[in-house]
């Protein structure tokens, strides 16, 4: 369903309907029907028949798929609320290379996505916030096709917009959450546009002065990331923490004059000590960034042939961001979703999330 089915919903659907103004904190049914949602994205008919379409909603866009197999709906509920279902990942093994590609890129720059689409982005205004370089790529492509249709949903008087995304999909949505609130910032969207996030079962998408700035103006309750204690994907990526990663003022930062100082004994175990914790982080970021960076570089170009990136950053600093809502299973839980290492995704597809927030008691 194309634009023309967009404006029928808004203005013919919306006689019936009445507005209703979104509200911060954690509220467990809006999350449960975004989460039915998202399951949508999913193309097999066994998941689309199991998990109903919450009361209420419609789907009036599918994207085209872009970037790295990356796609997007846009639904509307009674209250006049709009959603935006951003898909994860799928089968398709470039979809797969958009989540290793994990050298990260800074939070501000420009992405050239080919010779007629260069992305001019701002996810963080502290110059040492970094993000994920495959999510940033998919946030790059998604993200003009969004905003036009943001745009014409706001000019029919819609300013309400949830965001949903889960596991891959999650990570985009942490990036064009950002994407959005700095655009408003510039004036480039309304400010009286009301975004409100869900993250689900996503992974960490930057570093830790990606995650100040993202907290800095989501703290108040208008974005959370939800996650089921078992499932590894909120683990992922891997962090690296050097020295370089902390705050410019730290004990750290003049170690090797403070060594110089001591007594010759002390001084010769102190530098073997610090060789041996300071060096090998080091190491284990020059390996990040050839393999998750470098390589996949070379991967992704053959979807992308005309993409061009900026110097990565120096840092593997992957950390959690946002407000968190944690769910935990119990035994009748590991009943229904057993502990069993050949089944790598049992706690972290849909089914399991809705179980567990059904049970799920919020105070």
């Amino acid at each position: 369903m194309r634009l023309m089915n967009l404006f029928f919903f808004i203005v013919f659907w919306g006689v019936s309907c009445y507005s209703q103004n979104l509200k911060p904190g954690f509220d467990k049914e809006e999350y449960k029907s975004l989460l039915q949602i998202s399951s949508k994205q999913v193309d097999d008919p066994w998941t689309n028949a199991k998990i109903p379409i919450p009361e209420g909603y419609n789907m009036i866009y599918r994207s085209p798929v872009v970037g790295l197999d990356n796609r997007w709906d846009l639904w509307i509920n009674q209250s006049r609320i709009a959603i935006i279902s951003i898909r994860g990942t799928t089968r398709n093994p470039v979809s797969w290379i958009e989540n290793f590609y994990a050298a990260m890129l800074p939070a501000q720059g420009s992405l050239v996505i080919s010779k007629t689409y260069t992305f001019n982005y701002k996810l963080a205004i502290n110059p040492r916030a970094a993000v994920h370089t495959g999510w940033l790529i998919g946030t790059a492509c998604l993200a003009p096709d969004i905003v036009a249709k943001i745009d014409s949903l706001y000019n029919h008087g819609v300013t309400q917009f949830l965001i949903i995304g889960h596991s891959q999909g999650g990570g985009l949505a942490y990036l064009l959450s950002a994407h959005f609130h700095y655009l408003q910032n510039d004036g480039k969207l309304p400010a009286d546009i009301r975004f409100k996030t869900y993250c689900s079962a996503a992974p960490k998408p930057g570093n830790l002065y990606f995650a100040y700035d993202y907290e800095s103006y989501t703290q108040h309750g208008w974005a959370y990331n939800v996650i089921n204690a078992d499932d590894w994907v909120p683990e992922t990526p891997t962090a690296v923490q050097t020295k370089d990663d902390f705050n410019k003022v730290n004990p750290f930062s003049d170690m090797k004059s403070s060594i110089k100082k001591q007594k010759l004994g002390f001084r010769i175990v102190s530098k073997i000590v610090y060789r041996n914790l300071v060096n090998p982080t080091y190491k284990a970021q020059r390996k990040n960034q050839k393999y998750l960076g470098n390589k996949m570089t070379k991967l992704v170009k053959k979807t992308l042939p005309e993409l061009k990136i900026s110097t990565f950053a120096n840092t593997s600093n992957y950390t959690r961001a946002g407000n968190y809502i944690t769910l935990t299973g119990d035994s009748a839980y590991y009943s229904l979703f057993p502990q069993d290492p050949k089944k790598i995704f049992i706690h972290h597809l849909w089914d399991s999330y809705l179980y567990l927030i059904d049970h799920y008691e919020y105070h």
